[in-house]
């Protein structure tokens, strides 16, 4: 039976993905030579967010915006189905998948929450059960076009567990459990009653596990 009360969040890139899918994605999407391309011009903010002058958001947008700047809402979509049907599989960490299966077996919500674009994340999710995806969102004007900007910020560190919240608001769960793998993931794992980050050991069992509710 489903449990509403207790929920799974998943980070993707790195904790379900081997990699950064977007760079990926990107690549697939417009060649090599375009993507050295991107990434030379929006140096600028790239080197400015390694170096923590400049917010990681921004210097994401400025990337894309110089990558995929232009193309179309129609294209970038047909471009994440191919995506997902294909190079995307690649990535994927078949012990992860097996954890998001055993989460939907115990009845549990399972909720995808990622600094990717929900463009190819969407579909992805929606093939292995997810109920919701919170990520990083593209804008587009009134003529389809990707205007190089996020339509809203981008879902990393704090902005997680704000999309969460407002997600399952009014109606916290009793358990989240929160999966990631890196700095992106801090807050998450914080607001989690039961936290795992790659490379801090195994993953804890399910079965066994007691699941109190929160603390008020």
């Amino acid at each position: 039976m489903r449990d509403a009360s207790i929920i799974a969040a998943f980070d993707f890139d790195g904790t379900i993905s081997t990699t950064d899918s977007l760079r990926v994605f990107v690549r697939e999407t417009v060649g090599t030579a375009r993507f050295v391309t991107g990434a030379v011009l929006a140096s600028p903010w790239l080197i400015g967010a390694a170096l923590k002058l400049v917010d990681r958001g921004t210097a994401k947008a400025a990337f894309l915006r110089a990558s995929l700047g232009g193309r179309t809402q129609a294209q970038l979509e047909d471009d994440a189905r191919r995506f997902v049907a294909g190079p995307l599989q690649r990535l994927l960490r078949p012990e992860m998948l097996a954890r998001v299966r055993q989460h939907r077996s115990m009845g549990h919500r399972i909720v995808l929450v990622s600094a990717s674009p929900g463009l190819y994340l969407r579909p992805w999710a929606a093939s292995v059960g997810f109920e919701a995806v919170l990520s990083t969102e593209l804008a587009f004007d009134g003529l389809g076009r990707f205007t190089g900007q996020f339509a809203q910020p981008n879902c990393w560190g704090p902005e997680k567990v704000r999309r969460l919240e407002a997600w399952w608001s009014p109606s916290p769960p009793r358990v989240l459990f929160a999966y990631g793998d890196s700095r992106g993931d801090k807050e998450m794992a914080a607001r989690a009653d039961h936290a795992w980050i790659r490379g801090q050991g195994k993953l804890m069992p399910l079965m066994d596990m007691d699941t109190p509710p929160r603390a008020p």
